[in-house]
C-alpha cells in the first residue's frame, strides 16, 4: 500500500480510536460533579471508571479472536455502534446504577475498537514501517487520554452540563463510521469450521470480575478487611475461575487467548509490562482530576487545563519515538527509556500533598506523559514483530487486554487506598475539632454542601492521601522497567508476515526480505487491489 492509501485508512481508524479513548478520560474531571449530582460515593466514583475498563478488558480477547476469523471492517463498525448505544445510556442516566450499565455497554464497544485498530494496522503495514504510523495513533491516544479531562472540564462548567461529556462522543463516532466505510478495504477471509471459545471467554470475564469486586470493597469501612474470610472466598473463586480458563484454553481448537502466543518470551514480558502500565496510567491518572478539584478547589475547566503538561509529554514522545523507530529500526531503547521515566515521574508525584506547587505537579505529570508516550504503542509493536499476520489480532488484543485489566485493577485498588486513607486523615482532622466520626472518606463527594471547616478538612485529606496512590504506581512501574529490559531486542522485519506462522522474527531485515518473495509480492498486490476497489 502507498503512503497515501495507508493514511486514508488510518484517518477512520484513528477517529474511532480517538472517540473510544476520549469517552474514558472525558469523564475524569466531570466525575466529582457527576457523582455529586447523582448522590454517589467514593466507591461508586471509582466504579464509573472500573466498569468501563472491566467490560473493555473482558471483551478485548473476544474481539481480537474474531479479528483473526472474520472481516475486520464489519467488526470495527459493530464495535462503534455498541459504543454509541452505551454512551447514550450513560448520558441519559438518572442514577448511578443506570450510569454503570451504560458504561458496561460502552466498554464492550471500546474493547472492540482498541483491539481491532491495532489488528488492522498490523495486517497492512510491515513492522519496520509501523513505527512511523504508530506515532499517529499514539498522538491520538495522547490527545484523547490527556486532552479528554480538559474538554470534560469545559463542558461541565458550561451550560451544557455533565451529560454532554457523553453526548459529545456520539457525532465523533458517526464520523468514524463514515470514514471507515469510505476508506477501509480489507479482503474477507472465509474459513470453514470456525469456532469461538465462549467457555474460555466466560471464565475469563467471570474470574476477572470476581477479583475486581474483591479489590473494590476490601479494606473499606462497612465491608471486609483484606485478610478475612470474605477476601479468601473472593480470591479463591476468582483464581479458580482463571485456572479453569487456562485448562479450557489448552483443550479447545481456537482458544480465546492462544497460550503459545502469550507464553512466548517477548509477548509474555510485554503483557506483564502492559499490566503495570495500565495500573499506572489508568489507575493513578484517574484520580488527578479529583486531586485538582477536590483537594485544590479548582473548577473542572481549570483541572482540565492543569493536565496539559501530560498531553504535551505523551504527544511529543509518541510521535517522536515512532518516527525515530521507523528511521533507525531500533525500538528497545525507547521502551526502556519510557519505563524509566514512568518510574521517575510517579516517584516525584508520590511527594505531592494539598499544598504542593502546581508548577511542580505540572513538571511531574509531564515526565509521566513522556514515559507513557514511549511505551504504549511500542510495546504492541514489539509483540506484533514476533507473530504472523493470522495471529496478530489475538496477540495485539492480549496486550491490550492486560493493559486495560491492569488499569481496572489499578482504579479499584488505588480507589480503595484513597478512600481508606482519606477516612483516616479526615477522622484525625475532625478529632481536632472535637467531632467524633470516622466515616468521612466514603460519603457523598459534594463538598459544596458541607460547612467550610468540614470541607477544608476533607480537601486537605484528599490532597495528602493522593501522594500515596502515586507511590504505589511507582512501585508497579518498576515492574514495567524490569520487564522491558528483559524483552529480546529482535530487529524489526520489513515484511508484513514472517516466514513461518508463529515463528519469532529474529532474523535481520535483509534476510527477511529474501524469504518467499513471490508470496510477499502476491500478498502486497492483493491488498493494494482491495484498497483500490
Amino acid at each position: 500500500m502507498t503512503h497515501r492509501q495507508i493514511l486514508e485508512v488510518l484517518a477512520g481508524l484513528i477517529a474511532a480510536l480517538f472517540t473510544a479513548l476520549l469517552s474514558t478520560t472525558i469523564v475524569t474531571t466531570a466525575l466529582p460533579t457527576i457523582i455529586g449530582d447523582l448522590k454517589g460515593t467514593q466507591t461508586q466514583y471509582a466504579w464509573v471508571i472500573t466498569t468501563a475498563l472491566l467490560a473493555n478488558a473482558a471483551s478485548t480477547p473476544i474481539w481480537g479472536k474474531l479479528a483473526d476469523l472474520f472481516n475486520k471492517k464489519v467488526l470495527v463498525q459493530t464495535a462503534i455502534v455498541l459504543f454509541v448505544v452505551g454512551t447514550g445510556i450513560a448520558g441519559f442516566a438518572h442514577n448511578v446504577p443506570v450510569l454503570l450499565a451504560g458504561r458496561v455497554v460502552e466498554g464492550i464497544g471500546m474493547g472492540g475498537v482498541t483491539a481491532l485498530v491495532v489488528a488492522i494496522i498490523g495486517s497492512i503495514i510491515p513492522p519496520r514501517d509501523r513505527g512511523r504510523y504508530a506515532g499517529y495513533t499514539g498522538a491520538a491516544m495522547a490527545v484523547s487520554m490527556s486532552g479528554g479531562p480538559l474538554l470534560g472540564g469545559v463542558i461541565v462548567d458550561s451550560p451544557l452540563g455533565w451529560r454532554w461529556c457523553f453526548f459529545v462522543c456520539l457525532p465523533l463516532a458517526v464520523i468514524a463510521l463514515i470514514l471507515l466505510q469510505r476508506t477501509l478495504r480489507i479482503p474477507t477471509e472465509r474459513k470453514d469450521g470456525v469456532s469461538i471459545d465462549w467457555w474460555g471467554a466466560t471464565l475469563l470475564a467471570a474470574g476477572v470480575s470476581v477479583l475486581l469486586i474483591w479489590v473494590s470493597f476490601a479494606g473499606k469501612p462497612g465491608y471486609y478487611d483484606f485478610i478475612s474470610k470474605e477476601s479468601a472466598l473472593y480470591v479463591g473463586v476468582g483464581v479458580a475461575l482463571l485456572i479453569a480458563m487456562v485448562i479450557v484454553e489448552t483443550k479447545v481448537k481456537s482458544p480465546i487467548i492462544p497460550l503459545h502466543i502469550v507464553t512466548e518470551k517477548t509477548t509474555g514480558l510485554a503483557i506483564i509490562a502492559s499490566v503495570a502500565v495500565g495500573v499506572g496510567l489508568f489507575g493513578a491518572t484517574t484520580f488527578l482530576g479529583q486531586y485538582f478539584q477536590t483537594a485544590r478547589g479548582h473548577s473542572p475547566t481549570i483541572a482540565g487545563f492543569l493536565t496539559i503538561p501530560m498531553v504535551a509529554g505523551m504527544l511529543i514522545a509518541s510521535i517522536g519515538s515512532g518516527r525515530l523507530i521507523a528511521r533507525f529500526g531500533r525500538w528497545k531503547p525507547f521502551i526502556v527509556a519510557g519505563a524509566a521515566l514512568l518510574v521517575i515521574g510517579f516517584g516525584l508525584l508520590s511527594t505531592i500533598d494539598h499544598a504542593t506547587s502546581l508548577q511542580l505537579v505540572g513538571v511531574y505529570i509531564a515526565v509521566v506523559g513522556v514515559g507513557v508516550g514511549c511505551l504504549m504503542q511500542n510495546l504492541v509493536l514489539a509483540v506484533q514483530n514476533t507473530v504472523s499476520v493470522k495471529n496478530i489480532g489475538a496477540a495485539s488484543s492480549s496486550v491490550a487486554f492486560f493493559r486495560t485489566f491492569g488499569g481496572a485493577i489499578g482504579v479499584s485498588v488505588l480507589g480503595s487506598i484513597l478512600a481508606s486513607r482519606v477516612t483516616t486523615l479526615s477522622a484525625e482532622g475532625f478529632a481536632g475539632l472535637g467531632i467524633d466520626t470516622g466515616a468521612a472518606g466514603g460519603g457523598n463527594l459534594d463538598l459544596n454542601a458541607l460547612p467550610a471547616p468540614i470541607a477544608t478538612i476533607i480537601r486537605t485529606a484528599y490532597g495528602d492521601a493522593t501522594g500515596r496512590l502515586f507511590l504505589v504506581a511507582c512501585l508497579v512501574a518498576v515492574i514495567t522497567l524490569v520487564c522491558v529490559i528483559l524483552i529480546p531486542n529482535a530487529p524489526l522485519r520489513t515484511t508484513i508476515d514472517i516466514q513461518k506462522p508463529g515463528e519469532v522474527g529474529d532474523q535481520e531485515p535483509a534476510e527477511l526480505d529474501e524469504q518467499k518473495p513471490a508470496e510477499v509480492g502476491e500478498r502486497s498486490e492483493a491488498v493494494t487491489e482491495a484498497v483500490k476497489v
